[in-house]
């Protein structure tokens, strides 16, 4: 660990995956192990640098591995650790207000519409 904790657990957490690149990762990760190019891919507008961070930081976070093999070109892996893997609750539960928030401001907008309408 590279960086002395928080007190609070919340705050802990934040201060883990509390960056959006960092969640888009994991959200990536559960699903399995991926190549830097599959994350750059499916994360889109970050830059090579920026995941580069990420990754590195999340390893020594302990949240992902990282594995080289010995290849011409190298070939490198991310995958989540168990520890890693135990934030799934948290995405999940991430996934369902997301869902739910987009309903509900759907539902608000159509509304909004109606009521202009009349």
């Amino acid at each position: 660990m590279k960086k002395e904790l928080p007190l609070c657990p919340v705050e802990i957490t934040l201060t883990l995956i509390g960056d959006k690149w960092k969640v888009l990762i994991l959200r990536d990760l559960i699903n399995g192990t991926k190549r830097f190019g599959e994350l750059k891919k499916s994360i889109g507008s970050i830059s090579q640098k920026v995941l580069t961070q990420q990754l590195r930081s999340m390893e020594e976070d302990g949240l992902i591995e990282r594995k080289v093999y010995a290849e011409v070109p190298p070939k490198v892996e991310y995958s989540l650790t168990e520890i890693g893997s135990s934030l799934k609750p948290i995405l999940d539960s991430m996934w369902e207000w997301g869902e739910n928030y987009k309903e509900q401001m759907n539902a608000r907008k159509q509304k909004t519409i109606y009521e202009k309408s009349i």
